[in-house]
């Protein structure tokens, strides 16, 4: 199922993704979220669309783009944490330039917009 959630740049909270509408030419339109008094429709000016990958952490989270994560890699825990670009199969895309890795476990630890000093090395 293809899921998303919102992050609201306004208020600086997550709001639940309720519809998405896109212009003809396939641009976003505007998206419409939970928790909004004026019928909740959001321009997308306003909004940061993070897509489910369709995992879960090990205990039960669902990871969504612009998580961060503590990945195990080949049975060790790594000291770095890792923001989700892209999620496939069981690699983790941590930066465009980065190749990716498999990992074995992964547990969302924050994310970029609440938690970004957890990618600070």
């Amino acid at each position: 199922m293809i899921k998303f959630r919102a992050w609201d740049k306004v208020t600086s909270s997550y709001r639940k993704v309720l519809e998405i509408e896109f212009y003809p030419d396939g641009e976003l339109k505007k998206v419409k979220v939970a928790g909004l008094q004026r019928k909740g429709t959001i321009t997308p000016d306003n909004l940061v669309l993070e897509q489910f990958t369709g995992l879960k952490d090990i205990n039960g989270k669902e990871i969504y783009e612009g998580d961060i994560l503590e990945v195990t890699i080949d049975g060790a825990v790594q000291a770095d944490k890792y923001l989700v670009k892209h999620v496939w199969d069981p690699h983790v895309w941590i930066e465009e330039s980065d190749g990716y890795y498999a990992v074995s476990k992964m547990k969302v630890q924050g994310n970029v917009h609440e938690n970004p000093e957890l990618l600070k090395g």
